[in-house]
């Protein structure tokens, strides 16, 4: 086998001949093999002539093995030229008629080279957070607002009130399926109702009688009434306004705090705010760890990974948005530098990964997924389908391998501590 290496930057441009002595002889002993048991009309099983089997057989079998030596050749060209390709190479056929020497190129790019920057040059700062008292009160307030209680009042409804209405919706002066509703109740402001049924019952009071339109948009979930204007009656029957439940006891078991009272709620709370403030740093260490490799080690990336990324990110940004279809896709342009800079990362984890010999986790792996299995109404089923699906395994094994290369990347780096607050570092009641 010859092999020829051409390179532009990290593509490379490899053109491999396979003596055509070397494809017949393959060719010849799979037709001798087939001639064994083929079966051909005015034959029997196995007997026909060879040069029959040839003339019926041959092109096929050549093309086979065309295919096949071109996926080894290239396996063993790549091996033996010590290349890393990136993807999986476009292959260009040169000669490949019988009698001929087998020739075809392979256009691919490679990995980078990477000389990663020392570790402990690289610079990072770690906040560092204690939980004040007031920090603890201004939590406990904020759960105070979560379980609002309410009482009926005799006046006009206003925001932040709960009320509870009737209502009958006709559309050409007609009932339709679920216009109707009966001691419905939401509480104003919050988002949960149509806009204009809010409207409706702002500003009036236990037993008025409003009347409203409603149109349904155009991309409604029940093509019955998408684009169409519903007339809604609508009678309030009860305004209720919110206050704050006192904190007790009564409150503390509400949050799952059965003995103890508050003080001992208070000690989950604050337990609580520790554990976001270990994950709020670990996740700001990740991102200064990731921030700083990028900076510091610059690196050429191949294009068609790049590209491949681009498409990932543009299809995970329609899915999210609810767009199905291919032609409404965001702009590739907003997407070029995010994928440049995650495939980067990649390869300098993996480069990172290998020169620091590290072997995957295990224990890790079975932490992770203990605790997103945990997340599911019944955990060991969930564990069960994550162990079963292995695209789902590989990437939580990709996650952990990589968890470990950052932690590599800590125990060397010089980091300096930041005092800062809890609300500074969680944005809590901003």
């Amino acid at each position: 086998m010859q092999i020829s290496v051409t390179a532009d930057g990290l593509e490379r441009r490899l053109e491999v001949a396979v003596p055509a002595d070397e494809v017949e002889r393959e060719v010849e002993q799979r037709l001798r093999r087939l001639s064994r048991t083929a079966r051909l009309k005015g034959f029997r099983p196995g007997k026909a002539p060879f040069a029959i089997v040839r003339q019926q057989f041959g092109e096929q079998v050549h093309a086979e093995v065309i295919g096949e030596m071109m996926r080894t050749s290239f396996a063993e060209a790549v091996s033996q030229e010590h290349l890393t390709p990136a993807t999986g190479p476009r292959i260009e056929p040169i000669t490949l008629e019988p009698g001929t020497d087998l020739k075809y190129a392979a256009v691919f790019e490679v990995m980078p080279d990477v000389t990663l920057k020392p570790f402990d040059s690289l610079v990072l700062e770690r906040p560092a957070v204690s939980v004040a008292e007031a920090d603890i009160d201004a939590m406990i307030e904020s759960m105070r607002r979560q379980r609002p209680v309410f009482a009926p009042v005799e006046r006009a409804a206003r925001p932040t009130d709960r009320v509870t209405v009737d209502y009958d919706g006709r559309i050409d002066g007609k009932p339709f399926e679920g216009g109707e509703g009966r001691d419905a109740s939401f509480v104003i402001g919050s988002e949960r109702v149509l806009p204009e049924l809010e409207a409706a019952v702002k500003g009036a009071s236990a037993g008025d009688t409003r009347s409203t339109p409603i149109r349904y948009p155009e991309g409604h979930a029940n093509p019955a009434l998408a684009g169409r204007t519903a007339e809604f009656t609508v009678t309030l029957k009860k305004v209720e306004a919110a206050s704050l439940p006192a904190v007790d006891e009564e409150f503390a078991r509400a949050f799952g705090v059965e003995a103890g009272g508050i003080e001992a709620l208070r000690a989950e709370v604050l337990k609580s705010m520790q554990h976001e403030i270990e994950q709020r740093v670990r996740a700001h260490l990740r991102s200064e760890v990731m921030d700083a490799l990028y900076r510091d080690n610059p690196v050429e990336v191949p294009r068609t990974m790049v590209a491949e990324t681009v498409e990932r990110l543009q299809i995970e940004t329609a899915q999210r948005a609810g767009v199905r279809d291919a032609r409404e896709l965001p702009p590739r342009e907003s997407f070029e530098e995010p994928a440049r800079r995650r495939v980067a990362l990649g390869v300098l984890i993996g480069e990172i990964v290998r020169a620091q010999g590290l072997q995957l986790d295990r224990s890790q792996v079975e932490s992770r997924l203990a605790a997103l299995a945990a997340t599911y109404p019944h955990p060991e089923e969930a564990r069960r389908a994550y162990r079963q699906n292995a695209q789902a395994m590989q990437q939580l094994e990709s996650a952990v391998l990589e968890d470990q290369a950052i932690e590599a990347v800590l125990a060397r780096a010089r980091i300096t501590d930041r005092s800062m607050s809890f609300r500074e570092l969680t944005g809590f009641g901003t």
